[in-house]
């Protein structure tokens, strides 16, 4: 077969990559599910999936079509040939404003795309908890419908028309037809052809539509996504006396690329909803009370009817990110209904409040209903979306496992069948997860379970068994709008009965007879309880680390935590910083995920006495830049910088290292040599000749400007000036950290002027180098031994009344990150975490206490752009420079929506990684600073930032203090 891959390989315009790094990143998606890949593709054309689909046929292998990759029931794993059609197919061909419609790639997010259209008035209504990454190809082929369909309904309501290549490689455009078009479709002799005539032979029995109509899903259920959607077939005028036309984008929405091989979707569009929107976030003490409380809201004109139980409410509560989001919650509520009106003016939309106010108090279920408004809306709604992948953030073992977790059952039905899925829950001892789309009928439903253990795996098939039969019961659909996959597929015949399964079963032979396009879901599917992603019963591998991993369980643990909901692809525009190495790329193997998923797959299989000492991870974790973006932006808070650090030194250990990363691990050794005679130094720095050769010897790309030396460093200046005040508000310890203090003393000494200039007694100390280089090289011992010496200096001396305050982000933060995972007391090192403050962190807060004034400060007119340190971003937040830089009063001041610099220390002096660092720049950061008028202040607090900005765009950043010394009185 290898040989045969190197041929298809070299005959196709797009990669096909068979290596095993490619195949583990590819052998899991957002389900349970694992399965090894035979290859994975990127093709370029329609061409090249004609060769891939002849070339399945030949070999009687699979094709598995994947976008973003979110699958929950495991429709992206196959031992196939995975067809990625997200990195080239991602284009929105047409717009046309007037019929609202737009024809798009498979690949394009749905996000984007309302971006795109928001200017004609126009969006795409279905909105699915992974809107900022997930596609309109993966839509479509699930059948999504996310938070607003209640209004705006599914995907496959919004599907005009399909282009498709079929299973013989021939090219077919599906789109609505009348009766008259179908006689001259079925008559032909293409496949596309015999298509449309097998299915009016199959379909048009009375018996067999009769038989459809008695046991598929209620027809009010309009999330009913349950195996091929035959009934909707059968309503249109070819099969009976209904008027509507035929159109087999409504079989094929929802087929999970089962039929055929879809390269264009024409989208019906929706005027964009109304201005005015308020929400109301009624609290419940029970489950019981909230289901009770549906169909009153619903009476409702709803946009959104959203619920969240306490397992995902406490999720969020040391989740850096969302923790903010919390701040409507009440008491300690079971569950939360979010339902939100909306308006073309204010006085209907505050009628509408009071009615539903009325609503919901007459049943005496809520006992707190706050309303939301605007940006508060927002906020609430991405703690809702973010669901799923907190759902990540359960500590060891036990997860939320999706299973039944997309029941629909008719809305008057949901409060008897989820008192009854209770009592299942409870038969087993269950504490399981609610949450989603109370409004549509619709509860995602998740026991925990320990699938690593052969009980909890029983547990996994009786609770789906038995909320199987319940459905059933119910006349509900198994699947609402995840799709079956493997994971629901074996009960398909149980929920529409075995004569229709059979239909089902012909349907596919039809469209593919050769069993060429995602073998095994829907149809034929294989028990839900094999090929799952850990092997039951295993012996757990023991991963010794440096680094402090408890807090996780352990370094592998925590890599398992990424339960693929891939957050982490999510666009430039979307905003955040995660992941900026995708972005550059997009490739999937330069994911948050793809890293997590790596760092699992050979820390649980590999046998080599070293698990890390693998090239593939190596591979893997060479465009990771550290940024931090994953530990606040990543749902299941997958910090992939840490693992990189420990990644870096295990591998080290067994294959040394280079010295180069001696160089940069060891650059405040050098630097501080180097400031002996600053000026040759310089001056060999910025020398043509000997910086070029400096270059070329430690692998630096020549394109990039080397830092020079301070003329005198911070710790000799503070020496010679220190102030001793007669009244200070306060004494405050300033971290000496490395780069300020050899390459930034100007910025050093400008903070001790802005300190002591505002009454502030400033005291330093001739503390240790922070340890960051060694952190990003992977030199552990000498991190460990540096923080811990840190550690020790300042734990008797700081404290809340005397805090310790640092200029350079990525220093003074590792005192509340990686020192924690690299103290020897962590007791001692938590105790100090809690009184160390970036500088701007300080100021905000003096200014919140009113001992800082505006009135110290210029009243001169300045617009200022600010970038923060993606260390900031994530564990810290940008709004205290935005703040701090708004003291002076006529100071206008803007957060660039930068994401990273691209800097990232070393990394973008590295040559071989520099034109990923300036691509990242050149994403939303230097076309920001670039379109500043020259007068506009640039300000950055991180000094990799500013050489970054410099290099980029030739324009001199600052230093946020920089700019606030210079604007004192």
């Amino acid at each position: 077969m290898k040989e045969k891959l190197l041929e298809l390989q070299r005959t196709l315009n797009g990669e096909l990559l068979f290596d095993d790094l490619h195949k583990s990143i590819y052998a899991t998606d957002a389900s349970v599910y694992r399965e090894i890949p035979l290859a994975v593709c990127y093709p370029k054309n329609k061409e090249d999936i004609k060769l891939l689909i002849d070339f399945a046929t030949q070999n009687h292998i699979g094709l598995i079509p994947r976008t973003a990759g979110t699958s929950l029931a495991g429709q992206c794993v196959g031992s196939g040939i995975v067809v990625d059609v997200s990195k080239h197919f991602n284009k929105i061909l047409k717009i046309d404003p007037s019929n609202r419609t737009v024809v798009v790639e498979p690949g394009v997010i749905r996000d984007d795309l309302n971006r795109a259209i928001e200017e004609f008035g126009l969006f795409f209504g279905p909105n699915t908890s992974t809107s900022n990454r997930c596609m309109i190809g993966g839509m479509v082929g699930n059948n999504s419908s996310g938070t607003t369909s209640i209004k705006y309904g599914t995907t496959r309501d919004k599907t005009l028309g399909l282009k498709t290549i079929l299973s013989d490689g021939s090219e077919a455009e599906f789109t609505a037809i009348s009766r008259n078009d179908f006689v001259g479709y079925k008559n032909g002799k293409s496949l596309e052809s015999k298509i449309y005539k097998k299915l009016y032979k199959l379909l048009s029995p009375a018996e067999v539509q009769k038989e459809i109509t008695k046991e598929f899903p209620l027809e009010t259920i309009h999330r009913r996504n349950t195996g091929y959607a035959l009934d909707s077939l059968i309503d249109t005028e070819v099969f009976s006396e209904n008027k509507k036309a035929l159109n087999l984008c409504e079989l094929l929405s929802g087929s999970e690329g089962t039929l055929a091989f879809t390269t264009e979707i024409t989208l019906q569009l929706d005027v964009l909803a109304p201005k005015y929107t308020a929400m109301v976030a009624a609290h419940f003490s029970s489950i019981e009370n909230c289901m009770l409380a549906v169909e009153p809201a619903m009476e409702s004109d709803l946009y959104t009817c959203e619920m969240m139980d306490k397992v995902i409410l406490d999720c969020t509560i040391q989740n850096l990110k969302y923790k903010e989001n919390r701040f409507f919650i009440e008491g300690d509520p079971k569950a939360i209904l979010m339902l939100e009106l909306r308006s073309e003016n204010q006085e209907d939309l505050n009628n509408q409040i009071h009615v539903l106010l009325n609503r919901i108090e007459n049943t005496n279920l809520a006992y707190a209903l706050p309303i939301l408004m605007d940006e508060q809306i927002d906020k609430a709604l991405e703690l809702r979306k973010a669901g799923l992948g907190l759902l990540g953030n359960i500590i060891g073992d036990k997860k939320a496992v999706a299973c039944i977790e997309d029941t629909a059952v008719a809305l008057p039905d949901l409060a008897n069948y989820i008192a009854e899925f209770s009592e299942i829950m409870k038969k087993y001892k269950q504490e399981a997860v609610y949450y989603a789309h109370a409004g549509a009928g619709e509860l995602h439903l998740r026991p925990i379970l320990n699938l690593k253990k052969e009980e909890d795996v029983d547990l996994f098939r009786k609770i789906t068994e038995e909320v199987a039969v319940l459905v059933k019961k119910y006349r509900g659909s198994m699947s609402g709008e995840h799709g079956d996959g493997r994971l629901r597929g074996e009960f398909i015949e149980l929920m529409i009965g075995s004569k229709n399964y059979k239909l089902l079963e012909e349907v596919k032979a039809i469209f593919d007879p050769h069993n060429i396009f995602n073998p095994g879901k829907i149809t034929n599917t294989a028990p839900m309880d094999t090929s799952l992603r850990y092997e039951i019963d295993r012996k757990e591998p023991e991963i010794k680390t440096l680094m402090d991993f408890s807090d996780s369980q352990g370094i592998l643990r925590l890599a398992e935590k990424c339960n693929g909901s891939g957050d982490c692809r999510k666009s430039v525009e979307a905003g955040g910083t995660m992941c900026p190495s995708y972005r550059a790329t997009k490739n999937e193997k330069d994911t948050t995920r793809a890293r997590a998923n790596a760092l699992r797959e050979f820390l649980t299989n590999s046998e080599k006495p070293n698990k890390f000492a693998h090239e593939e991870l190596k591979e893997v974790f060479d465009l990771c830049i550290s940024c931090k973006g994953c530990k606040s932006e990543c749902p299941s808070n997958v910090d992939v910088a840490a693992l990189k650090a420990e990644f870096q030194y295990q591998y080290q250990k067994s294959n040394g290292k280079s010295l180069r990363s001696i160089a940069f691990a060891n650059n405040s050794k050098m630097n501080e040599l180097a400031s002996k005679a600053t000026g040759i130094s310089n001056f060999l720095f910025s020398n043509a000749l000997t910086a070029g050769l400096a270059k070329s010897i430690m692998g630096v790309a020549s394109e990039r400007s080397l830092p020079k030396l301070s003329k005198v460093t911070l710790w000799e200046y503070y020496k010679k000036n220190q102030k001793t005040l007669e009244a200070p508000i306060k004494t405050v310890y300033l971290f000496k950290d490395e780069f300020t203090n050899y390459l930034d003393a100007e910025v050093g000494i400008e903070a001790l002027v802005l300190l002591e200039k505002l009454n502030y007694q400033v005291k330093m100390l001739n503390n240790p180098e922070s340890g960051r280089s060694y952190i990003s090289k992977g030199f552990l011992e000498e991190a460990k031994d540096v923080a811990n010496k840190n550690i020790e200096l300042f734990s008797t001396l700081i404290s809340n009344e005397t805090p310790l305050i640092g200029i350079e982000p990525s220093a003074i933060l590792g005192f509340r990150d990686e020192y924690l995972r690299l103290a020897n007391n962590l007791e001692q090192a938590e105790n100090l975490s809690k009184n160390c403050f970036l500088i701007e962190e300080f100021l905000k807060k003096e200014i919140a206490l009113g001992n800082i004034k505006s009135s110290s400060f210029t009243s001169e007119i300045k617009e200022i752009k600010i970038h923060t340190h993606c260390h900031q971003k994530a564990l810290s937040n940008s709004a205290y420079t935005f703040d701090i830089l708004n003291l002076p009063t006529n100071y206008k001041v803007r957060i660039i929506a930068s994401g990273c610099c691209g800097m990232a220390g070393s990394f973008g002096y590295e040559k071989e990684h520099y034109e990923i660092s300036m691509t990242i720049g050149e994403q939303s950061l230097f076309p920001a600073v670039r379109k500043s008028p020259d007068t506009t202040l640039i300000a950055a607090n991180g000094t990799s930032c500013r050489h970054q900005i410099f290099d980029g765009t030739n324009r001199i950043a600052q230093h946020p203090v920089t700019i606030l010394k210079e604007a004192l009185i």
